[in-house]
């Protein structure tokens, strides 16, 4: 990124706690138009409590997050406004399960941002034949395998054309087999330039897709750099011993 380019989304001095639990420990970070940064780390770590703040799903307690150089979590903000500019994937699909998958992405870009049924329409249509689900637009979401409610989900999302897409960790609930029709999806995006931060436990999808890995510890932000340094030469012991945990938990489902 340039000194010049305003960042599409900006974390700065972010805290958040729980009670008595510190989630996030001041988190600066900054991801460039086009830009793909992978947040990696154990469960408790922090990952989707950003993805949720970014989104303004969960409040901070201090600092400031910026879209596109505008302060987002100013108690005045538009949440609505803002949540439109976004879009947030889950690790449970949320489809609306009385709609067909067709209205499932027909819904946000009609109601959400003002396009005519019709053209909503057609361009939900062309998203999931470019997704692999032609054929299934009038299916309700029980009728797909949890692979194909999740590319529905990312239809959806992406539909809206998002500044960025959050993706929080989108293949944790399918079983091995459906992860990689999942995870070609956002191979796809990231192909187009898409904007997006993805909180993931596949390393080998983070160093094959994102431009930047972060790996968060106890709510802080140890490690941040390309895929090749963070996943294969690590400066902190912590991010060491994570990715040796890992490696060693792989070893042992085999």
């Amino acid at each position: 990124m340039s000194a010049s380019a305003t960042p599409v989304v900006e974390l700065r001095g972010v805290t958040k706690s729980f009670g008595e639990l510190e989630v996030l420990k001041g988190i600066d970070l900054s991801v460039a138009e086009h830009e793909a940064v992978a947040l990696i780390g154990a469960s408790g770590s922090g990952k989707s409590t950003i993805l949720r703040c970014i989104d303004l799903l969960t409040e901070i307690d201090d600092g400031d997050i910026f879209l596109d150089g505008e302060v987002i979590t100013d108690p005045s903000v538009d949440t609505i406004g803002v949540r439109r500019r976004l879009g947030l994937i889950f690790q449970a699909y949320n489809l609306f399960p009385h709609l067909s998958v067709l209205d499932n992405v027909v819904l946000g870009m009609h109601k959400g941002h003002g396009m005519s049924r019709e053209e909503a329409r057609e361009a939900a249509r062309s998203l999931l034949e470019r997704f692999g689900l032609g054929g299934r637009e009038e299916q309700t979401p029980d009728r797909l395998s949890g692979g194909q409610q999740q590319r529905v989900a990312i239809a959806r999302s992406f539909g809206t054309r998002p500044r960025a897409l959050l993706l929080d960790e989108v293949t944790s609930a399918l079983d091995p087999e459906l992860v990689g029709d999942v995870l070609r999806a956002v191979r796809e995006l990231k192909d187009e330039g898409v904007t997006m931060i993805l909180a993931t436990h596949e390393m080998e999808f983070a160093r094959e897709v994102a431009d930047r890995v972060g790996f968060l510890h106890e709510g802080r932000l140890l490690e941040l750099g390309p895929p090749e340094q963070v996943l294969g030469d690590p400066q902190q012991p912590e991010t060491r011993k994570f990715l040796k945990r890992l490696l060693e938990a792989r070893h042992l489902d085999v």
